[in-house]
């Protein structure tokens, strides 16, 4: 499990409100139709100004539910489209998840080649309703290690892979047919950030140092940051006493994006 059913993501740092912009856009609820013809939901925030990026969110295990509908908002605020996806329609249809989800029931489905076809669907949509060019992956603990995972994918089209805690060991949260972020490092076609709490048990000091050495082998340009004393899901509005990790996690990742914007794209 990774953030309470009614956490919310913490907000924006004042010094990244993009003032002409402040309070975002409200995130539409659409369906899309992914490439196998499946149809899942996705909730995307258009930023109300021009922009060049765009931020394909990977949720947690829980899938579409109220803090990631709200973080995309939150990323329109900062001056970024931004787009966050359900991992389920084909299992379990369409529509928000309420608390009560049963999304260990589902999850088997959810292998990353099927997120990776939404993630390619989502990218479409985007491009088709604001022209960017410029496209990253933010995924969270599951969707952490799936982000990671899609920056594998050339097809894919991404400027970079982030994951705030994303699991790196599979065999770690009993998901063991799923490939590993750590086995699959040095396949890694775009730079990696990762955010990682120095208290999460699911993703031991040793699990980053083998992920990043893989990465330096292969010449992957990476950043990852160790929060000490911060848990798994520190990310979380209600957790005032990690206010500084989060404010400096929202820093780093948003001054990657506008990096990536500036940067000519990988050929």
């Amino acid at each position: 499990m990774c953030f309470e059913f009614d956490a919310l993501p913490p907000d924006l740092p004042a010094d990244r409100v993009v003032p002409s912009i402040r309070g975002g856009a409200a995130a539409e609820i659409l369906n899309l139709r992914a490439a196998d013809g499946a149809t899942f939901s996705a909730a995307f925030a258009q930023c109300p100004e021009p922009s060049e990026s765009a931020v394909i969110i990977l949720p947690d295990v829980r899938g579409h539910y109220r803090f990631y509908i709200e973080l995309a908002e939150r990323f329109s605020e900062a001056g970024h489209h931004a787009i966050a996806i359900d991992y389920f329609g084909r299992t379990a249809g369409t529509g928000e998840r309420s608390q009560d989800f049963d999304f260990m029931s589902n999850l088997a489905e959810a292998s990353p080649a099927v997120i990776q076809r939404d993630i390619a669907a989502a990218r479409e949509l985007v491009a088709e309703r604001t022209r960017s060019q410029s496209f990253v992956t933010v995924g969270f603990c599951f969707g952490g290690a799936n982000s990671f995972l899609a920056g594998t994918v050339p097809a894919l089209g991404l400027r970079a892979a982030v994951g705030f805690y994303g699991t790196l060991d599979s065999s770690r949260t009993g998901m063991e047919t799923m490939p590993s972020p750590i086995e699959t490092a040095e396949e890694t076609k775009v730079p990696i950030p990762g955010l990682f709490g120095g208290s999460d048990e699911l993703i031991p000091p040793e699990d980053i140092a083998r992920f990043e050495q893989k990465l330096s082998t292969a010449g992957v340009t990476h950043e990852l940051i160790t929060y000490p004393g911060a848990p798994h899901s520190f990310f979380d509005r209600a957790a005032t006493e990690f206010a500084e990790e989060s404010a400096d996690a929202w820093r780093r990742v948003l001054d990657f994006l506008g990096q990536q914007v500036r940067e000519p794209a990988a050929s």
